[in-house]
């Protein structure tokens, strides 16, 4: 063979391996993403189901532990949670990955040191930890966060929204800023032009019962305007942010508590199902589900609350599901993950790359492998 013909053929062997990669890159990265956190949900319930432990203290069952019994109880932690949480232990578990199972050697964990909402959906959405950031009265964070940075990105332009229960997101997320809308607790949703569910949710949204005041709107009124946004504008980026996990925690409430695990889950999948009912959606779209934070378990009776004065308030998980995303259902012995991973992880699985001004913690690399 000609030194001219070698030469050819090393070119066309480069040409086609660079194409067969970027098929392949084509192929196996979400060109949409939806982003859920339920806020306080322990990784002991999402793994071992309900914890009798809680539910037979009188102070916790709503004055209803037959009721708790009932629906939630099963002979072992298998069934017990897939009672909880069927979606997340039929498809997502066989379709996805879940980390934070520390009973087989997934830990996943706060990086920042406060244990509490806003310093942990800073940590997610920015990849990074400001300790600066030490309350939930923080003014806009000033660090750029993920969604901010797919905004600015070719073809997401204007195609990413926020919903959230709990009025502190538009400073969390610094919609001023960040350019696009963030709809919070009780805010009305629909912008200029609100389509006629949403004139609907907006007058419910405005009579409804406040059991938390003006603070925190029900998860319906967050889960229907956020399902509502996905249908009719299509968004390629989207973020829900549940909240009734950890308001009923915190009010000592365990039934309430199960019972918004059990919607979340329940609402998770209707998502999925339209998702993969919707061409533009279909196979092209992947989940990321977490929390901002752990909450007690050690002692009993700190259940309800977290912050660094509760020691395993840290210990937190996540899931995964999507495009490329290998199915190897609960993840083992896979060390330590921190929540600052998750930032850069969401961009990864829309193939992006997160930059920002501040240091950016690397991916969970074993969500690509």
């Amino acid at each position: 063979m000609s030194a001219r013909n070698f030469l050819l053929k090393a070119i066309a062997c480069s040409v086609t391996g660079l194409l067969f990669a970027t098929f392949s890159h084509a192929q196996t990265t979400a060109e949409n993403i939806i982003v859920i956190t339920t806020d306080g949900l322990r990784w002991q319930e999402v793994f071992k189901g309900m914890d009798s432990a809680i539910a037979n203290n009188k102070k916790y069952h709503e004055k209803d532990s037959a009721y708790i019994f009932r629906k939630y109880w099963g002979a072992g932690e298998k069934e017990r949670r897939e009672k909880l949480m069927p979606f997340f232990w039929s498809q997502l578990e066989a379709g996805g990955q879940l980390y934070g199972n520390r009973t087989l050697g997934s830990k996943v964990d706060n990086a920042n040191p406060f244990w509490f909402s806003f310093p942990g959906y800073s940590e997610i959405m920015t990849g990074f930890v400001d300790t600066a950031i030490n309350s939930n009265d923080h003014p806009g964070n000033p660090h750029t966060n993920v969604l901010e940075f797919l905004n600015q990105q070719p073809g997401y332009k204007d195609r990413v929204a926020a919903f959230s229960s709990w009025f502190a997101f538009d400073r969390i997320l610094n919609e001023k800023r960040s350019g696009f809308p963030v709809v919070r607790a009780f805010e009305p949703t629909g912008g200029d032009n609100p389509t006629d569910n949403e004139k609907l949710l907006n007058s419910l949204k405005k009579d409804s019962y406040r059991p938390w005041l003006d603070a925190v709107c029900q998860d319906v009124f967050t889960h229907y305007a956020a399902f509502e946004w996905l249908k009719t504008r299509k968004p390629k980026v989207l973020y829900i942010a549940y909240g009734e996990t950890d308001d009923w925690a915190h009010g000592a409430q365990y039934r309430s508590y199960l019972d918004a695990a059990h919607q979340v889950d329940a609402w998770i999948k209707q998502l999925w199902d339209y998702i993969q009912s919707d061409p533009q959606y279909k196979d092209k779209t992947a989940l990321l589900i977490t929390t901002d934070h752990g909450r007690g378990d050690i002692v009993k009776t700190k259940w309800t609350g977290h912050g660094q004065k509760v020691e395993d308030a840290s210990q937190i998980w996540f899931a995964v599901m999507g495009p490329g995303i290998k199915p190897l259902g609960e993840v083992k012995n896979n060390g330590q993950v921190y929540q600052k991973q998750f930032a850069q992880t969401i961009a990864r699985l829309v193939g992006q790359n997160f930059v920002a001004a501040h240091p950016v913690a690397d991916p969970v690399l074993t969500v690509f492998r």
